[in-house]
């Protein structure tokens, strides 16, 4: 059965807007940006899910969730770094600014429910005794002013590890453990007592480090990224629209370009803001894969 021409219409009006549907928030100032993230990867606001884009501005309250070898990196307002490893589901439940005494203060609540995270302070930070950020894990809560710190949450255990700096870690209602020993790691098993705080090697700490960070050539998509994939190039509009509907629930940020070839409209879908022409090529193995999209290429144009 057709479908209407108005309802097609529309279908391609929303398409060919694709991640820009985000863009309206930046108007009232985002609670954290999304700089830089390897795909699938989705976003969750007010009940409604869509694919997450660098760039995309969000606010408190939004999910974010990862997917199989993703990575996503967040920008929070006084410039702290969040990233996520694969298979995350992190919420940003409360970002607060305000002037007090004539200092900025910062007030922040991030939960991670699943997954691997690392919450790093600016190199040149001058916010650390105006900064209050709480980390939320299923039974473990991380109090935080100024530091780098990595954690995750998987198979019922919780894991934070002290990269430098100080925090306070208490899990339900025992007292709260303060680290302040670089290289230190709080482990709480399921079911279990938590250990005693414990020195790790650098050789651990990196171990952790490479489950929250971008790998170059891996996929990697970005607000200065130039590269372009294009998975469907075609005269038919319904087929772009699938295409792009197949896309965008998988976790990639697609969108519909129409375009004039040969005198003859057509409508390209396409992933922008992937950051090399190697992070395009992984991008398209992976729709070739495991979407079973043959026709994929990846273009400066």
């Amino acid at each position: 059965m057709d479908v209407p021409r108005k309802s097609r219409a529309a279908a391609v009006a929303v398409a060919v807007l694709g991640v820009s549907l985000l863009a309206p928030l930046s108007a009232r100032g985002a609670d954290a940006e999304v700089e830089e993230l390897q795909m699938p990867a989705w976003l969750t606001r007010d009940g409604k899910r869509q694919p997450l884009a660098p760039g995309a501005q969000l606010r408190s309250g939004d999910t974010i969730t990862t997917g199989d070898g993703s990575r996503v990196l967040l920008r929070l307002p006084e410039g702290s770094a969040v990233k996520l490893g694969e298979n995350a589901r992190f919420e940003l439940a409360s970002v607060q600014q305000a002037r007090k005494g004539g200092e900025q203060r910062f007030n922040a609540r991030l939960e991670l429910r699943q997954g691997a995270f690392r919450f790093t302070t600016p190199s040149d930070d001058k916010a650390k005794h105006a900064r209050n950020i709480e980390v939320k894990f299923p039974t473990l809560t991380a109090t935080v002013t100024g530091t780098d710190l990595w954690g995750k949450s998987a198979d019922g255990q919780e894991v934070v590890a002290l990269i430098e700096g100080k925090i306070s870690v208490a899990r339900g209602g025992d007292a709260p453990v303060v680290m302040a020993e670089a290289k230190t790691v709080y482990v709480a098993p399921p079911d279990a007592p938590p250990r005693p705080v414990s020195a790790i090697t650098l050789a651990q700490l990196n171990a952790y480090a490479q489950e929250t960070e971008l790998k170059p050539g891996a996929g990697v998509a970005s607000r200065v990224g130039n590269y372009k994939i294009y998975a469907a190039r075609t005269p038919n509009q319904q087929e772009a629209i699938a295409v792009y509907e197949r896309l965008r629930e998988a976790g990639y940020a697609a969108a519909i370009q129409p375009a004039v070839s040969q005198g003859k409209q057509i409508y390209q879908v396409r992933i922008a803001g992937i950051l090399t022409e190697a992070d395009g090529v992984a991008v398209a193995i992976k729709l070739r894969v495991q979407l079973g999209l043959q026709d994929v290429h990846v273009s400066l144009q």
